[in-house]
């Protein structure tokens, strides 16, 4: 069996300073004080039959063979006895995880091959772990210039160290491919505790490696997002469905998150990175919830042998299958001065951020000015237009939007990188992001809310220069900028200054 190519996370939502309410529903665990789960007379031994033990405490019986439902000694609707107020001790965790397995079976109507082993750690540890990590000058320039693009962070920043924290403070769980291991992370550093929803996901990670071909993986950020449509999307879609049988109380106790104690990991989450990679958690549950109304589980399991094409296709479920993206092709045009990041072998040379990506920069820019005000601020998207909101509460399965006008329509984009020979030292970069949208009307459309969004970060217009901007110094995206409309593609040109923009792209110097 082929194995990930990446690991899978799964990401806690903790949008600080929002009006709406955060609902991910894999909240990780920060309690701090002792509770026990209602004791019943079940024990891992003494087991009955699981379709007449839904309202009673009578024992049930193991199976003569194993089956969809029951794994290890227990069955889905079994109750347990365990005290988690100072973590769980290993026969607590064997059992929890069996059950675990077992519900997830119940759920999803496949059947585990092995059981996985579990490891619960606290963030501490997760972060001391997960920030070792050594990267090249160019995986370094790469990083940096992909994000400055996004304008989310500059390029004197270090985003590899941004979405290393990112990570370390938003991760509640992940299940490792290459290990076959799942371990959770608790806010708890003295005892850490469980989080039976946060296990429930990565056990069916762990489930998905078992039973289907997941050899896939991208190297763009966009490709990623796609990928992550059906796997963080049908993961996440069974959480919502495990949770909806704890909370009505037909499996009978669940280990739910316990009252927080405070100290939780989120307070160093750059926002904007994170919009960017929790599309498919949002989204994703959505895009399967609809195929399995349609089609049953059958239907999901088929996307595995096609994966969506793209997060558009994620964004918009009707779209997938019928709207492929466009490959998009691009001619080096600059000077002796400036070459493309050459990423070394087995890399690619450019980025991709998809329609999540265009979405999540335009509301990156509402979101982060209305933290600075302290109130809800529309820059070229609404801030509430962010949110789905199902009566006072977030969509259990769709909460966050991300199609809004100025992205909607994408078709294909690919950015790249640019250097000198001053670069490593100075982090001065530039790029050339080719972009194809849907038709002529959809890329001016895109193309001024870029213009807008340029503004509201201080660019001025250059005035002897069509399309072309500057943000002064003294702005972290100090830069000049060149943009270009060409029937239904546009071209977002980035250098130090004018004249290096007719270095990077020689029909810059051309505009009028």
């Amino acid at each position: 069996m082929k194995r990930l190519a990446t690991v899978l996370v799964v990401l806690l939502v903790v949008l600080a300073g929002c009006n709406a309410p955060a609902n991910s529903g894999t909240a990780t665990d920060d309690a701090t004080e002792a509770t026990t789960v209602p004791e019943t007379t079940t024990t891992a031994s003494t087991t009955s039959s699981a379709d007449d033990a839904d309202d009673t405490n009578d024992a049930l019986a193991d199976p003569e063979a194993d089956v969809i439902g029951w794994e290890n000694g227990y069955w889905y609707n079994e109750s347990i006895t365990v005290d988690r107020s100072d973590g769980l001790n290993d026969s607590e965790l064997e059992a929890v995880v069996a059950r675990g397995m077992a519900r997830v079976e119940h759920v999803r109507e496949l059947e585990f091959e092995q059981t996985v082993p579990v490891e619960v750690i606290s963030r501490e540890e997760f972060a001391s772990n997960s920030g070792n990590r050594t990267y090249s000058t160019a995986d370094r320039l790469h990083q940096n210039t992909k994000w400055e693009a996004m304008l989310m962070v500059g390029e004197d920043t270090d985003a590899l160290a941004v979405q290393q924290r990112n990570r370390a403070s938003s991760v509640g769980g992940y299940y490792s491919p290459s290990q076959e291991r799942i371990v959770i992370v608790s806010e708890n550093a003295t005892s850490p505790k469980m989080n039976e929803i946060t296990l429930a996901q990565e056990l069916f990670h762990a489930l998905q490696d078992q039973q289907f071909d997941l050899s896939y993986d991208s190297l763009t950020q966009e490709g990623h997002n796609a990928n992550d449509g059906i796997l963080e999307g049908d993961g996440n879609y069974v959480d919502y469905l495990y949770e909806q049988e704890c909370e009505d109380g037909s499996w009978g106790d669940c280990l739910l998150p316990q009252a927080s104690g405070g100290g939780g990991g989120a307070g160093g989450i750059h926002y904007g990175l994170y919009f960017v990679t929790f599309q498919p958690y949002s989204d994703g549950p959505n895009f399967v919830q609809q195929i399995h109304e349609e089609g049953g589980w059958e239907a999901v399991n088929a996307v595995y042998e096609n994966p969506p094409a793209s997060t558009e296709q994620v964004i918009h479920p009707d779209k997938y299958g019928e709207d492929p993206p466009t490959d998009v092709q691009f001619t080096d045009t600059s000077n002796d001065e400036w070459d493309v990041l050459d990423m070394g072998p087995n890399s690619i040379d450019y980025a991709s951020f998809g329609e999540a990506g265009f979405a999540s920069m335009f509301y990156y820019a509402t979101f982060s000015a209305s933290q600075e005000a302290g109130a809800p601020t529309n820059v070229v998207v609404p801030y509430n237009a962010f949110f789905n909101q199902d009566g006072q509460n977030l969509d259990p399965t769709d909460p966050y939007n991300y199609d809004f006008e100025p992205s909607a329509g994408w078709d294909g984009d690919r950015l790249y990188p640019y250097v000198n020979a001053s670069s490593a030292a100075t982090n001065e970069t530039a790029y050339v992001w080719k972009t194809v949208w849907d038709s002529e009307a959809e890329a001016d459309e895109f193309a001024t809310g870029y213009a807008e969004l340029l503004e509201h970060h201080g660019a001025e217009p250059v005035d002897d220069r069509a399309n072309t901007y500057v943000i002064p110094s003294g702005n972290e995206f100090e830069d000049a900028f060149y943009v270009h409309v060409d029937g239904d593609t546009v071209y977002l040109v980035n250098a130090p200054s004018v004249d290096d923009l007719d270095d990077v792209f020689e029909d810059a110097g051309n505009s009028n």
